[in-house]
């Protein structure tokens, strides 16, 4: 047996090419011989851009003593999360039952068969006095108890199978969900607020663009407060504000990282995803609508400017991700020294830019560097410096050497920023977005999606150079039909009349998403296809992670098409995924966020259908006066032109403004 990995398509699994760790690709072969040898099976997962998957890819796979332990007591997986979620998440979950926390890289010890039985995160290659195991000590441990108390390891095994099995369940607590979920859901999210600096929770300090949106789609019901209006209004400035002045976005680039690691949003984790900015573009967008609040505009347009200047790929789609190290260091190429600022800037304004953006003498980071970050809550400060910043990041791509990209092409993420994209274009009338979230969904369709008996077939994962791979999970095609349901919402604006074609094949890949992926005896969606190999079993996924959950996404999906074609099938199939939400947003409402934004979403949404695409510019600026709301602005000469709100239509010769305003004083 030897390494294996060479001629993977994955970056992150060629990153372990060289290993001296004889790592298999996922798959039966690696099962049939750790079955045939009796050795327990340790699976690794991580993906390219992950720094911790690097330090311990450097202390400990690349190190021959410890790699040849691993050797020869197990068969040694490796896998790329963002290539292979479902088995992520299998192995993530059980891990978070073990010790109670998960992360990347994420290192799984299995039965021959695949079932769990131990697992954590990064291990150090010695005791570092950090209360980690080090690694060969585990190694030499695990093997050990698996020769001599293997009967132990088969009953934890199995209590661990049986615990996902219940974690995976449905759980209706009724027929229906009781709308006034949603209020208990916004309460506890704003409940776990830090008023001081922003964000949820303590350090590590995530950009929660899910729980961010649904507090947005609440304020739309009938069921809000002034009292929870203002708490919410509260909630979503601080925090927007806070993640748009901090380290956690490139000040002098554009675009979010993926999370920090202090409480104040100061210092990142130098990653940037696709799926972070994505989620993040959409969020900045809804919240401009409200308030028109120049800051969150120019975050939208910085951030697509570095979507489209250094994630862009020649086919068309977008790459997942920068590594958050450059050339062995995180955050090398973000990091910046007062003297050099100053010498590129010019004394005076150099002086004036680090004050605006905390660089001192000592740094903010590590060795003298520092991370800018907005001091100023004046967006006049951050508006004169522009051509300040747009010095320095020339002289940022000129001379220092970029993060590596990621360039595989995932289906969902590029999903995600469609959606995005043409919210952001027809908001900001900015055309060109919601061409370019046109053009996503159609490379998509060209690239990964195929017809295959009446229906279609999804690929998960583009690649440059060797095509598609990966047949498509539940993620994959609801974010889809989503994305379709998105830029079909607004394509009229400047494709009168393209709209149908968008919705239609919607309605059509909806109906593939049912036949492949229901459970007929239960609410929830499986995440993978019936006839999909599973990881140790085939699950439901419920919560939010990084990205929306599969069960989230349908919601979305299940919310649009039920009011867009007033279909009883649709309809009654929203209400009976919504009751499984019941419990969970009352108890978990951050973690199921983005199937509450989809309950909240549906009342409220507004379609208005017209005849004449000279109308379409002038209901545009109607539509900016009001809150955001998901929309759907529709060429139909085939019925009345009107406005419908919820299930609630008016004809459109009446006032827009008055349609809107009479909604929106019901809540």
């Amino acid at each position: 047996m030897q390494n294996s990995l060479a001629d993977e398509s994955s970056l992150y699994l060629k990153q372990h090419a060289e290993n001296p760790v004889h790592w298999q690709s996922w798959g039966a072969a690696a099962f049939q011989s750790a079955k045939e040898l009796d050795k327990p099976v340790l699976i690794s997962i991580g993906y390219s851009s992950c720094h911790w998957c690097h330090v311990m890819a450097h202390e400990c796979f690349e190190n021959e003593f410890i790699a040849d332990l691993m050797n020869e007591h197990f068969v040694c997986i490796k896998v790329d999360r963002e290539e292979r979620p479902d088995v992520d998440q299998v192995y993530m979950e059980a891990v978070q039952m073990i010790i109670q926390r998960g992360g990347w890289p994420l290192n799984v010890f299995c039965l021959p068969d695949g079932r769990p039985f131990f697992g954590g995160t990064y291990f150090p290659p010695e005791d570092k006095g950090n209360g980690l195991v080090p690694w060969p000590q585990l190694l030499i441990r695990i093997a050990d108890f698996y020769k001599n108390s293997k009967e132990e390891l088969l009953e934890n095994a199995e209590a661990i199978q049986q615990n996902l099995i219940v974690a995976s369940a449905s759980s209706p607590e009724s027929d229906s969900f009781d709308l006034d979920n949603l209020r208990t859901a916004a309460i506890g999210i704003c409940g776990n607020h830090d008023d001081q600096y922003g964000g949820f929770g303590e350090a590590p300090k995530f950009p929660q663009a899910m729980a961010l949106n649904f507090l947005m789609s609440f304020q739309l019901n009938r069921i809000c407060d002034e009292e929870l209006e203002r708490r919410i209004q509260q909630v979503l400035t601080t925090t927007l504000k806070a993640m748009a002045h901090g380290g956690l976005y490139d000040q002098i680039g554009g675009g979010f990282s993926r999370y920090c690691v202090d409480g104040h949003w100061l210092i990142p984790h130098f990653e940037k995803m696709l799926y972070d900015n994505a989620l993040l573009l959409s969020t900045y967008t809804r919240a401009w609508v409200r308030s028109k609040d120049p800051l969150y505009e120019s975050i939208v347009e910085e951030t697509i400017g570095w979507l489209n200047r250094e994630m862009r790929t020649e086919e068309g789609l977008y790459s997942a991700a920068l590594d958050a190290d450059t050339e062995g260091e995180e955050g090398l190429f973000y990091v910046w020294e007062r003297e050099q600022i100053e010498a590129l800037l010019g004394p005076s304004l150099g002086k004036q830019f680090c004050l605006a953006y905390g660089i001192t003498a000592e740094g903010n980071f590590e060795n003298g560097l520092s991370v800018p970050a907005l001091q100023e809550a004046d967006c006049a400060t951050r508006t004169a410096l522009k051509d300040a910043r747009d010095l320095l990041l020339k002289h940022r791509n000129k001379e220092r050497v970029m993060p590596v990209r990621d360039s595989k092409m995932l289906t969902a993420w590029n999903s995600m920023l469609a959606i995005s994209l043409a919210e952001a274009g027809f908001y900001f009338d900015r055309k060109e977005w919601l061409l370019e979230a046109q053009a996503i969904v159609d490379s998509i369709g060209a690239k990964l999606l195929e017809s295959e008996n009446e229906g279609y077939k999804l690929q998960s994962i583009h690649y440059e150079g060797s095509g598609k791979k990966v047949d498509g999970f539940l993620h994959d095609y609801a974010l889809y039909i989503n994305a379709l349901l998105a830029v079909g919402s607004k394509i009229d604006w400047v494709d009168f009349g393209a709209s149908q074609s968008y919705l239609n094949r919607a309605r059509k890949l909806f109906a593939t998403l049912l036949e492949a992926f229901s459970d007929t005896g239960s609410p929830g969606f499986y995440f993978t296809a019936k006839d999909q190999e599973t990881a140790v079993l085939r699950r439901k996924e419920w919560f939010d992670n990084a990205v929306p959950s599969g069960n989230g996404a349908v919601l979305h999906s299940l919310s649009a098409l039920s009011v867009l074609f007033k279909d009883v099938d649709y309809k009654t199939l929203f209400e009976r995924e919504a009751s499984a939400y019941g419990a969970r947003a009352k108890q978990q409402a951050s973690a199921v966020a983005h199937g509450l934004d989809a309950i909240a979403s549906q009342e409220s949404m507004a379609i208005i259908r017209v005849h004449e695409s000279q109308r379409l510019e002038a209901i545009r600026t109607e539509v900016l006066k009001h809150k955001w709301r998901p929309l759907f602005l529709i060429a139909d000469s085939n019925s009345e032109e009107q406005l419908c709100l919820g299930r609630a239509c008016f004809p459109l010769k009446e006032s827009l403004l008055e349609a809107f305003q009479a909604y929106s004083n019901r809540c």
